[in-house]
């Protein structure tokens, strides 16, 4: 266990200190068959692709709607968002090594490579439901073009749930490019909550929820 514990931190460690895309498709092509089991250890409870699920279910009043869960890695959201009820979800990460793990799951219509650091090779405005949990993290993706894609191709009224490490919320302009998104009046905020990110190791994460009103 011991073993387990210090391969598990140095992987994540690597992930927060990657500094390319190319850093990424690296450590997940190493990690994807032992993401999750790493991840679900007592001392890591990574919750945040849980409680992003958990979320927008909550928030939802479409919950058979079309999703896109962007970044979905080997896809422990789309797996609770189907538990949740979700029927139709579309799945979009940069790394193929996780994809082929999330395609396993047998939970999405749709998995895409896709650098969530450029536009999205998606129409305007497809999904009821756009989730990203995880991603906005250090040394992944930062909130521009990101956010302004999901609202993008989210449809009007739909909503967009997503996690953002706390203490790149601020310093990382998370919070900022959200006030500027409501400010052009593109989307409203619903919701902006901190909840445990990682539970055993005590991280935390800005919960973000918003409704599209505005067209991009």
């Amino acid at each position: 266990m011991a073993t387990q514990t210090v391969t598990e931190n140095a992987l994540l460690a690597r992930a927060r200190a990657s500094h390319s895309k190319e850093d990424c498709q690296t450590l997940y092509a190493e990690w994807a068959d032992t993401y999750n089991s790493d991840l679900a250890d007592a001392s890591q409870d990574y919750v945040a692709p849980f409680l992003a699920a958990e979320t927008a279910l909550e928030h939802t009043t479409n919950v058979k709607g079309l999703i896109l869960d962007a970044g979905c890695g080997t896809g422990l959201v789309g797996e609770a968002l189907a538990r949740g009820g979700a029927v139709t979800i579309d799945g979009l990460d940069l790394s193929p090594a996780m994809l082929r793990v999330a395609r396993n799951t047998g939970v999405y219509r749709d998995l895409d490579i896709g650098d969530l650091t450029q536009p999205i090779e998606k129409p305007d405005e497809v999904y009821d439901i756009v989730t990203c949990a995880g991603t906005f993290t250090h040394g992944h993706v930062g909130p521009v073009p990101a956010l302004r894609e999901f609202v993008r191709v989210t449809k009007t009224h739909g909503i967009i749930v997503a996690t953002i490490l706390e203490d790149i919320w601020v310093s990382g302009g998370f919070k900022a490019e959200v006030e500027l998104l409501e400010a052009e009046r593109l989307v409203k905020v619903v919701n902006v909550e901190l909840k445990d990110y990682r539970r055993g190791a005590g991280d935390k994460a800005t919960f973000v929820v918003l409704e599209k009103v505005g067209s991009v």
